[in-house]
């Protein structure tokens, strides 16, 4: 099995440079406007520019030969790049509760206008990375990272929301209540990026594939009498992997 994809590839290194762009805008503009929103926003964006990176090696990686050291190759790789992903995301979502607990005791002003500008541009951005990625989002490594920017953009609309409200009203108290909002996705998509990863890890049959009925065709087989010692896991998405006994 080959994960070499040129067109992936570069697809990854695009994403990765409009994400990076989309970081240095919004932390700045989360500073410049006083938005924690923005700023929560930029540390989620970074933390799509790392997936990206880390998604990228893991796919060139991971197209190299087995060897008689690797004899499955380095497909595994990709595994630990999403691990190493959904932790990341679950480790920000700390801060970001901490610093809207302290603003919501005690509302910062925020410069509307400003913050809804550069939420609607990260916003359309974000859109664009995800179509980049969303052909090939069947590989467990490339969905990672394509939940990341989906989450991103889910954030993205909570700011431009959270900027309208206030610029009606002036309840600056939306600003960190709409941080928790996008905690609270960074929290739903790391939890189901560390899921899949770590069952793949613990060597859980793979998802759609129901052991018995592997069992029940193999004996079914002309001249098998008996199976056992049956074991069905994952390399990396896509790639299951089976081992068993059988009498004849």
């Amino acid at each position: 099995m080959n994960h070499t994809n040129p067109q992936l590839e570069r697809r990854f290194v695009l994403a990765l440079g409009i994400s990076l762009l989309v970081f240095f805008a919004e932390l700045g503009g989360g500073f410049w406007t006083g938005s924690l929103a923005l700023l929560s926003d930029s540390a989620h964006v970074f933390l799509d520019v790392f997936a990206l990176a880390l998604s990228y090696i893991a796919l060139r990686v991971a197209a190299l030969p087995a060897d008689d050291r690797h004899t499955y190759g380095w497909h595994r790789l990709e595994v630990f790049a999403a691990l190493a992903n959904g932790i990341t995301l679950l480790a920000i979502t700390f801060g970001i509760f901490y610093e809207a607990w302290e603003r919501i005791q005690n509302p910062t002003p925020i410069h509307s206008a400003e913050m809804l500008a550069i939420a609607v541009i990260g916003l359309i951005a974000n859109l664009g990375v995800a179509r980049l990625l969303h052909e090939h989002h069947d590989d467990f490594n490339t969905r990672s990272a394509f939940l990341h920017v989906v989450g991103d953009a889910l954030a993205s609309l909570g700011v431009i929301a959270g900027g309208l409200i206030i610029m009606l009203t002036g309840w600056y108290i939306v600003d960190p209540l709409i941080s928790v909002f996008i905690g609270v996705i960074i929290v739903a998509g790391s939890y189901r990026v560390l899921r899949s990863s770590l069952h793949i890890l613990f060597e859980g049959t793979p998802e759609g594939i129901a052991i018995h009925d592997v069992a029940q065709a193999m004996a079914q087989v002309a001249g098998v009498r008996e199976v056992h010692d049956l074991h069905l896991w994952s390399i990396c998405s896509g790639y299951p992997a089976l081992s068993l006994n059988f009498a004849l």
